[in-house]
């Protein structure tokens, strides 16, 4: 790696190299299980069968699937909302902008929030979950809703209530006060894998009960930017209405939550997504018995170890595990004493080799809950005692999305007032500002921006420009820098930079 002066200033340097960003290719999901302090009065009383489908009877496709449609379909509804809109039901004179206006005519200024708001009618379906009326479906199904009609599959009508919604996962509870209903069984959706036969089950474009059949194409899914995603992705027909619908295995049995569609069109396009049904038994448990999502958390962001970096961390290539990127000050992770750097690969004896499947792995603990994690810190093994908090702590916690390319022709200088400004630094954050990427260069291409901070060099601290040209001068013998930088719209993240790579 090479630094020189830039033309810029004097504090300026320039800098040539070549990166490329491990991906965050997280793919993963831990059964959930639902909190060890739920009373069981409170439980949702559902049947739920774990075994897995049996992929070895026979080699061709069923000749019909109507025996596994008849079963389930009495357990799929069609959800009718009205629902609030966020517009108000009439247009008003834009001089009721003005608040000198408004005082004039004696016009509170929080008019707007008592005007009347406009109502719209919308549909979606659901999934019986319990004989006595538990349903499950979307929370965009019923969000804002005023007024929720649920329709059986007997032409029975009856109004619903919401028990509550976790719009971190899009999942709702409504509930109808019926008996005797008929309810799907719960698969263990951990037992899923891609090839798998299902069938979606709901009320696209408000036509009645449909079916479509298609196989698993994908897990672990993160696609529409919610707190908690690890879709099912498949290619069974998902199409407006089919919302909050049935997704079902072989044997008939509930595997995910019909969500939402990948398309360009509005239509479908052979990509849907299904929230899993393990994730969807834990957060409806939750809901009925606590009326939200309980999550715990740690206050670390973190990524993928990738083959590219592990050896920058002392670590085999096929190392595994979540690199930690930053450590939220005054959280439970900087109380147990995890550092920026660490690689956290068990949590209670349980390996977890992604920073998804660790991420739903301590939302499932609950606050208070002491824990265990293994770490690897400059390349020693270590254990860390820590304290899962509530999650009304997380807010401010910086999510680290992935990024790709290479660095190459990037000038760098000193941090001011007027940049920290322009560009969204913290006052805590230090480094060298990258304030220009040749536009034709690797760099460029990987996404490296004007305004992104480089805060280490090979884990070495950098405060300052002389600092980055000072720590670069020497190229490692394997060509592989490793970069901790940050960025207002992604925090803290670490990549790598190989040399000579295009």
């Amino acid at each position: 790696m090479n630094l020189s002066r830039s033309n810029l200033s004097a504090k300026s340097r320039v800098w040539r190299a070549s990166l490329i960003v491990a991906s965050a290719a997280a793919l993963g999901w831990t059964v959930a299980a639902v909190a060890e302090d739920l009373s069981t009065a409170d439980e949702v009383k559902v049947t739920i069968d774990a075994t897995p489908v049996d992929r070895s009877s026979g080699q061709f496709m069923p000749v019909s699937f109507a025996p596994i449609v008849q079963q389930v379909g009495p357990a799929v509804v069609q959800v009718s909302v009205i629902a609030e809109s966020e517009e108000m039901s009439q247009n008003l004179p834009s001089w009721m902008e003005d608040p000198r206006w408004r005082r004039f005519f004696g016009i509170p200024d929080d008019y707007a929030e008592r005007m009347p708001r406009r109502q719209e009618r919308g549909a979606g379906s659901g999934v019986i979950v319990s004989s006595d009326g538990y349903i499950l479906t979307n929370n965009h199904v019923v969000a804002n809703a005023v007024e929720i009609e649920v329709s059986l599959s007997d032409r029975r009508e009856v109004s619903a209530k919401i028990i509550g919604t976790d719009p971190d996962t899009d999942l709702a509870v409504i509930k109808i006060d019926l008996e005797d209903l008929p309810a799907v069984t719960i698969a263990d959706s951990d037992n899923l894998e891609v090839g798998d036969t299902v069938l979606a089950v709901g009320n696209p474009f408000g036509l009645g009960q449909t079916v479509t059949s298609g196989i698993v194409s994908g897990l672990g899914r993160a696609t529409l930017g919610l707190g908690y995603e690890d879709f099912i992705q498949t290619d069974a027909a998902i199409n407006p209405g089919n919302s909050g619908g049935a997704l079902i295995d072989a044997q008939g049995r509930l595997v995910g939550i019909n969500t939402a569609i990948l398309s360009r069109s509005g239509g479908f396009m052979g990509i849907g997504f299904a929230i899993p049904s393990n994730l969807a038994h834990n957060v409806m448990q939750q809901l009925v018995t606590h009326g939200e999502v309980v999550r715990g958390f740690l206050g670390f962001s973190g990524e993928d170890l990738t083959r590219e970096m592990a050896p920058s961390f002392d670590l085999e290539a096929d190392e595994r595990g979540t690199l930690v990127v930053e450590v939220t000050e005054d959280t439970p992770a900087d109380r147990a004493g995890l550092q920026h750097g660490d690689i956290i690969t068990h949590l209670n004896g349980r390996r977890y080799e992604s920073f998804r499947e660790l991420r739903f792995a301590v939302a499932d603990v609950r606050p208070g809950t002491d824990i265990t994690l293994k770490i690897i810190r400059d390349g020693e093994e270590m254990e860390l005692e820590a304290t899962v908090g509530s999650r009304e702590d997380i807010d401010g916690v910086a999510t680290i999305e992935e990024d790709d390319g290479a660095l190459e022709g990037v000038t760098v200088s000193e941090i001011d007032p007027r940049a920290r400004q322009r560009f969204g630094i913290p006052s805590r954050v230090q480094g060298a500002l990258v304030v220009e990427v040749e536009p034709d260069s690797a760099s460029a291409r990987a996404g490296l921006r004007a305004g992104h901070v480089i805060v280490e060099i090979n884990r070495e601290r950098v405060r300052d420009a002389d600092d980055a040209v000072a720590l670069t001068e020497v190229l490692p013998e394997d060509g592989r820098t490793l970069l901790r930088i940050y960025s207002a719209r992604f925090g803290f993240r670490y990549i790598q930079v190989i040399e000579g790579e295009q």
